[in-house]
C-alpha cells in the first residue's frame, strides 16, 4: 500500500527550458538582403567554374581608377575567353526593371530610380583599359546579370546575342557566354586570345587587384557618403536605413529635407519613432 501511495505522490522533475541561442534569433531584413546577395554571387561563380578550363576568371576585383569619386573601381567578375573579355555586373534587385540603352537612370517598379548598370559597367571597363593593352580593348563585352526575382522590361537589343552590351537573368549566364563565344568563333577564323595571352592578362589582373581590407572598406564608405550628399533623384532607390524597405521618391526627398532625420532615409513606420 505504501508503495502505491508513493507512486501517486512522486513529483515529476520540471522540464528544463532551453533559452534560444543568439544564432536562433530572427535575422533582420538587412541580414537577409546581404545573404541573398551572397547567394546570387555564389550562383554566378558556380556557372563560371563550369566553363572550359582554358577560360580564366577573377571575382570581386578591386583596382585603382583615378576617374572614380573614390579613386577605385570594384568589379564583380572578369572573365577571359579566347574571343572576348566579359565584364560582369550582378544586381540583386527585386521587382520590374525598366530601362533603355541610352538612359543614365533606370527604374524599379516604375518609380524607384537606379543608376543604369550599363553606365556603371562602362566605368568598370574604362578602369580595366588602364591595365589591359590597347590591342585588346575591342574585346570587352559588358554583361549585367539580374536575379529571377526581377522582371526585365528593357530594350530587346540588350537581350540579343549580337549585342556587346547584354542584360540577362543570372540563370542564363552560362548559356549566354557560350552562345556569345560561339558567334564570335564563327566571325573570326582563329582565336583573338591564345592561352598565353589569357594567362598573361589574368596575371596582370591579379597583380593589380587590391586586397587591402581598409582600402575596400573606405571605398564602400565613400560611396555611401556620396549617396547621402548628392541630389537624391540621381541616387539609387531610397531605402529605409532601419529596415531596408524601399521608399518612394517623395518620401526620400522629404527625409533629406527634414533636419530631424540628419540626412538619413526612413520609411513611414520608422519616421514615427524618430
Amino acid at each position: 500500500m505504501k508503495f502505491i501511495t508513493s507512486l501517486f505522490n512522486k513529483t515529476t522533475k520540471p522540464k528544463e527550458v532551453i533559452e534560444p541561442k543568439e544564432t536562433q534569433i530572427l535575422k533582420t531584413k538587412e541580414d537577409v538582403a546581404v545573404r541573398k546577395g551572397v547567394l546570387g554571387e555564389y550562383k554566378i561563380d558556380i556557372q563560371l567554374s563550369q566553363l572550359p578550363k582554358n577560360y580564366r576568371y577573377i571575382n570581386d576585383i578591386f583596382i585603382k581608377n583615378p576617374k572614380s569619386i573614390t579613386g577605385y573601381s570594384q568589379i564583380d567578375h572578369v572573365l577571359l575567353t579566347p574571343y572576348a573579355i566579359f565584364v560582369i555586373e550582378t544586381k540583386n534587385y527585386q521587382g520590374t526593371i525598366y530601362g533603355h540603352k541610352g538612359q543614365k537612370n533606370w527604374l524599379i517598379n516604375g518609380k524607384f530610380k537606379m543608376l543604369s548598370p550599363l553606365v556603371q559597367n562602362f566605368g568598370h571597363i574604362e578602369s580595366l583599359k588602364r591595365i589591359i593593352h590597347k590591342e585588346y580593348h575591342e574585346l570587352f563585352i559588358s554583361l549585367v546579370s539580374f536575379t529571377k526575382r526581377c522582371t526585365l522590361k528593357i530594350d530587346t537589343d540588350l537581350r540579343h546575342i549580337s549585342s556587346n552590351e547584354l542584360v540577362i537573368y543570372d540563370i542564363e549566364l552560362f548559356d549566354y557566354i557560350n552562345r556569345k563565344v560561339a558567334v564570335l568563333r564563327i566571325q573570326n577564323t582563329e582565336p583573338l586570345l591564345n592561352n598565353g595571352d589569357i594567362d598573361s592578362l589574368y596575371q596582370s589582373l591579379l597583380k593589380e587587384n587590391i586586397k587591402d581590407a581598409n582600402a575596400r572598406q573606405n571605398h564602400n564608405k565613400a560611396l555611401s557618403q556620396n549617396k547621402n550628399t548628392t541630389n537624391p533623384s540621381e541616387n539609387e532607390p531610397g531605402k529605409c536605413c532601419v529596415c531596408n524597405k524601399l521608399v518612394s521618391e517623395k518620401v526620400k526627398k522629404f527625409c533629406f529635407s527634414n533636419p530631424k532625420f540628419k540626412g538619413k532615409i526612413y520609411c513611414y513606420e520608422h519616421q514615427k519613432k524618430i
